[in-house]
């Protein structure tokens, strides 16, 4: 209850974690503001993209909105050439879900522009499982539109980061950090890659059969799990990364439960909507900085709550829309979890070898 009471003052008190949730509302509305602005299809990713980016170095997120766009553009572009030829097969979607999801996760545990490789992997995946879903949708469109919302939510978050580094008055060129060394062939983290890879696998199949329209989500989450430090693996990730899957499941129920809350008090209300996206908001982002025992559940709150509640125009709302991208989330945790434990077994029996730590990041 003491921990409770702290952390309702420290809502409400000046200092740095309030002026930092500002920070994080007034970049995710401008990210939809500026994604409706554009035309893009997929609003909410736009917002996602401002919330994620959000650092308290300006610099550093210059720097992660830099790498943010440059691995959206590969990813399109490859998207581009292969996506057209990966839907008219189920092994060949499964194919490329698997090696360029693999690929993108390997190279954000061990490259040097790791949130580059990161978002080369997502982009890839979100353009294939939307063509996948709405194939009367040129890929050229999808590809076009990821990149629109990644740009609205960089600029969005940059923008509002430097501002808020000019006012204060801080040294942002300064805060410069030592960029990490390059790793070699590193087998922990291929290993690790080719679990995400063997879920994202089975997520063609698993559309054909239930034609679930949101799988992209579920793409993204098997991703976003899957990143934690290379020397924290163990022989399988089963434990770190069940861990992650923990607290997302809990941070996206409970963003899922308030965002649906949100629509049904709404009942169209765009006034209604916006202000429960601000409060929910404002609750995840203070669990997000509240400490290592919350920080990541009170992310995945607040994604979930974005994928949700944002609609991609006010005028017209589809809370339908909102429960299957919910599910697509669960799918993905649903996938997950079976493909670490068949490898816990099948890892436990290979020899082990370690390799240079990294840190995780967050998506």
């Amino acid at each position: 209850m003491n921990r409770i009471g702290y952390e309702l003052r420290a809502m409400a008190t000046p200092g740095p974690r309030m002026a930092d949730t500002a920070a994080c509302v007034i970049s995710v509305l401008l990210a939809i503001v500026l994604a409706q602005f554009a035309g893009a299809r997929m609003v909410s990713w736009a917002a996602v993209s401002a919330l994620v980016l959000l650092k308290s170095d300006a610099l550093e997120t210059l720097t992660r909105g830099v790498m943010r766009m440059i691995g959206t553009a590969a990813g399109a572009t490859l998207a581009l050439v292969a996506v057209p030829l990966a839907v008219h097969s189920m092994i060949v979607a499964s194919l490329s879900a698997a090696v360029i999801g693999a690929l993108g996760l390997y190279g954000m545990l061990t490259g040097r522009r790791a949130y580059a490789w990161l978002l080369f992997g997502l982009t890839f995946e979100i353009v294939l499982f939307d063509k996948l879903s709405y194939p009367h949708i040129d890929t050229i469109e999808l590809a076009r539109t990821r990149f629109v919302e990644v740009a609205a939510g960089t600029i969005a978050c940059v923008a509002v980061s430097l501002g808020a580094a000019l006012l204060s008055g801080s040294g942002w060129l300064a805060n410069r950090k030592q960029r990490p060394d390059r790793m070699r062939w590193n087998a922990q983290a291929a290993r690790h890659a080719a679990q995400a890879g063997l879920a994202l696998a089975l997520l063609p199949p698993v559309y054909d059969l239930t034609r679930l329209p949101e799988l992209s989500g579920a793409a993204i989450t098997i991703i976003a799990v899957m990143i934690v430090p290379v020397a924290g693996l163990g022989r399988s990730g089963l434990v770190p990364v069940s861990r992650r899957l923990l607290h997302r499941a809990i941070g996206c129920i409970a963003g899922g439960m308030l965002a649906i809350s949100v629509l049904l008090l709404a009942d169209g209300s765009p006034a209604v909507i916006i202000a429960g996206t601000v409060v929910g908001l404002v609750i995840g982002r203070h669990l997000e900085t509240g400490g290592s025992a919350t920080n990541y559940v009170g992310l995945q709150f607040s994604i979930a709550l974005l994928m949700a509640l944002v609609p991609d125009t006010y005028g017209e709302m589809d809370p339908g829309l909102a429960v299957d991208r919910l599910i697509g989330i669960m799918v993905g945790m649903a996938l997950m979890e079976p493909v670490l434990l068949t490898w816990h077994f099948i890892a436990a029996r290979l020899p082990h070898r370690g390799g240079p730590d990294r840190p995780a990041a967050t998506t």
